[in-house]
């Protein structure tokens, strides 16, 4: 199981250095050295490093102690502060941090620099890493806090085990998060169709294909004020359409409801007045009797008088006959 430093079965020389920052600060000079190297060294065993019997791990163990009597401080001590003292940008890269750590920590122990001990360095850094950013995620509420780690591509299980969610809570996030995505890549493919235009025409396009204003301003890298100008223009725009649109739709409904009584020919007249009897020997219901004079072109004027004054049509009937 992978900790904040390092792993459970962690390499020889950094289970070392913690042994010997355990052993607090009694001499190590002399007797008391031996002494102390005899008790890291069972203690070593114990855990089931095998270092007694083991010419290299002895001499390894030996020149970490030196170390530790020269400098007058354990390794893991500095090691430990340089750690704690890190912050989320400063490990958003584990190499460059781990390069950075071993060139200002080598001159005190040089070893640090060594290629081995540095990938073991990078390992536990990485994990700080990622205790960080579950400590940020934490510090979010819990969409935003997973929804953040998503977007650090942490592994879909370590989030839901370091965030202690259901697999069913994850997916709604991730659902959420890769429709976002999804949206990104489509407002991309659209930027591209009119990335040779003015700007004023981009942000009309997008407004246009329904991407939301906020996305706009950031993926056009546009002010909203620039937006906002578009918006406006573009209700002008509308409102004139609509205009015309309602003239188109009143001359059309004028075409379809024919001319006034008084503008009706005479022979027209007694045509329509002919058809309108006929209908409404068929049907004594208003609608269907307009209904079936609108289809037989029958000016909507004459057939008000029809439905509301069978007198008046008599009388528009016998004018039309003197008239004829």
């Amino acid at each position: 199981m992978t900790t904040t430093h390092g792993t459970d079965n962690e390499p020889l020389w950094l289970a070392i250095e913690r042994k010997i920052r355990d052993l607090g600060s009694q001499a190590l000079a002399g007797d008391d050295l031996e002494s102390a190297i005899r008790k890291v060294a069972k203690e070593l065993d114990d855990d089931g490093y095998s270092v007694s019997r083991n010419a290299g791990a002895m001499m390894d163990l030996r020149k970490a102690m030196a170390a530790r009597a020269r400098v007058g401080r354990p390794m893991m001590e500095d090691l430990d502060q340089a750690f704690q003292a890190f912050t989320l940008e400063e490990v958003r890269d584990p190499y460059v941090a781990t390069l950075k750590l071993a060139r200002e920590l080598g001159e005190t122990w040089p070893r640090l620099k060594e290629f081995e001990r540095r990938a073991h360095i990078q390992r536990i850094i990485e994990g700080i890493k990622l205790d960080l950013q579950v400590e940020k995620a934490k510090s979010l509420e819990l969409d935003p806090g997973i929804r953040y780690l998503i977007q650090e591509e942490i592994e879909p299980q370590v989030i839901i085990e370091r965030m202690e969610i259901d697999q069913e809570t994850f997916d709604q996030v991730l659902a959420a998060v890769e429709a976002e995505r999804a949206e990104r890549a489509r407002v991309r493919g659209l930027l591209e169709d009119v990335e040779d235009k003015p700007t004023e025409e981009q942000i009309r396009h997008l407004i246009n294909k329904d991407v939301a204003e906020e996305l706009i301003v950031e993926m056009a890298g546009v002010e909203q004020s620039a937006v906002d100008d578009v918006k406006k223009a573009m209700e002008e725009e509308i409102r004139e359409q609509e205009r015309k649109k309602a003239e188109a739709a009143a001359k059309k409904a004028a075409e379809a409801a024919g001319p006034p009584i008084e503008e009706i020919e005479p022979d027209e007249m007694l045509e329509h007045i002919e058809a309108i009897r006929d209908i409404m020997e068929f049907s004594d219901k208003e609608d269907e009797i307009r209904t079936m004079c609108e289809q037989s072109m029958v000016p909507k004027a004459l057939v008000d008088v029809a439905i509301s004054d069978p007198d008046k049509l008599d009388e528009l009937e016998e004018k039309a006959e003197a008239e004829a």
